[in-house]
């Protein structure tokens, strides 16, 4: 099975894509650990600061060493030069707050999975003639589970994962899971800003575990 393959397969398989930030290179790998520990497998890693690709760098070469059987994936990725620098750098897939051509181009010169962020049904239809096989609906807040529920009999084809408005309580989970989502987005609410200032690793490993029971319970049923 080819990465590409193994991605999009693994990320449902999973129920839930953690995706964060930080300034500091040794919190972002010290938070991968937290997470590879509580038995996630694919991270997003957002691009949302001047750090973000020495960062990123650093935490290739960190799963390289140490986490082989991991997936690091770049998130904001809003322009097709962006790819292309987190494609050099060893990105695993890409993640997109909307639907750049650009990025679609330089993914699938890669061969890599790409996942953009779509609103409306227009955006998930160009999506779908791109290529698109998994859509990240964005932002989760203002959708809710009543519009995957509404739109996924008419994309077949189709899997979407919100992100956004997605909480680790067992209603919210199970709210977006029943609508037909085949995973969610998790940043603030997993991976907290308390947490990150106290240190507390195992708490998001505590708190990742959990989540992951609450949604492969909501997925058997």
């Amino acid at each position: 099975m080819d990465k590409k393959t193994a991605i999009f397969q693994l990320i449902p398989e999973q129920g839930v894509l953690p995706l964060y930030f930080h300034k500091d290179p040794e919190v972002s790998i010290a938070v991968l650990k937290a997470l590879h520990a509580a038995g996630i497998r694919a991270v997003e890693y957002t691009n949302r600061g001047e750090a973000a690709l020495k960062n990123f760098k650093e935490m290739r070469r960190f799963c390289d060493a140490e986490l082989k059987d991991f997936y690091l994936g770049i998130g904001t990725i809003k322009s097709e030069a962006a790819a292309r620098t987190f494609i050099d750098a060893g990105a695993d897939f890409i993640v997109c707050p909307g639907l750049v051509e650009g990025v679609v181009k330089a993914a699938d010169e890669a061969d890599m999975l790409w996942v953009p962020g779509c609103m409306t049904p227009s955006e998930i239809i160009a999506a779908e003639e791109l290529g698109a096989k998994m859509i990240k609906l964005f932002p989760g807040n203002l959708l809710g589970p009543s519009f995957v529920s509404a739109i996924k009999p008419l994309f077949p084809n189709l899997l979407f994962m919100p992100t956004g408005g997605v909480d680790v309580s067992e209603s919210n989970l199970s709210g977006w899971f029943k609508a037909g989502v085949c995973a969610v987005g998790m940043g603030s609410k997993l991976i907290s800003k308390p947490l990150l200032e106290q240190g507390a690793y195992g708490e998001i490993t505590d708190l990742t575990v959990k989540t992951l029971q609450i949604i492969q319970s909501i997925q058997k049923t």
